[in-house]
């Protein structure tokens, strides 16, 4: 059974997932350290997790398995994930998999490095429309792949 769990700590693609697994009667599980507001449904569950600063990527790797989807910005996490053999999708609708993730987590330690050395500013761009629905259309896609089996 497919079960979508949600990085919900700033995540932006909250509401997205939300319709999409009402339409297939998808299990969806947001995820954070504190709590959040989420539609009453109960298909829906929030999982507050306490501890420290990882926590609720500890809870997400411990659960997950290779039917379910984790929605996530955090790189650390989805390369996690990915060696759980679990489908990790980005908020932009960028799927993270074992030949990707690799440089995504060395490109994360280079921006990183740049920051502090204040070569670099900001952050990520914000979403837009062409965005969400790149989300929407790779969320669909893992869904129907997932099903399939």
């Amino acid at each position: 059974m497919i079960q979508v769990y949600i990085d919900a700590d700033g995540c932006p693609v909250k509401d997205e997932v939300f319709k999409v697994a009402a339409r297939y009667k998808i299990k969806v599980f947001v995820v954070a350290n504190k709590y959040q507001n989420i539609p009453v449904d109960p298909l829906i569950e929030m999982r507050v997790v306490s501890g420290g600063f990882d926590a609720a990527d500890d809870w997400i790797v411990e659960q997950v398995t290779p039917q379910d989807i984790v929605v996530t910005s955090d790189i650390l996490l989805a390369e996690r994930c990915v060696k759980k053999k679990t489908r990790v999708l980005g908020p932009k609708g960028n799927e993270f998999t074992e030949d990707n993730v690799g440089m995504a987590v060395a490109n994360r330690e280079l921006m990183q490095n740049l920051r502090h050395m204040g070569e670099m500013r900001g952050g990520p761009s914000p979403m837009d429309k062409k965005a969400r629905s790149n989300f929407l259309g790779k969320l669909d896609q893992i869904i129907q792949s997932l099903r399939r089996g």
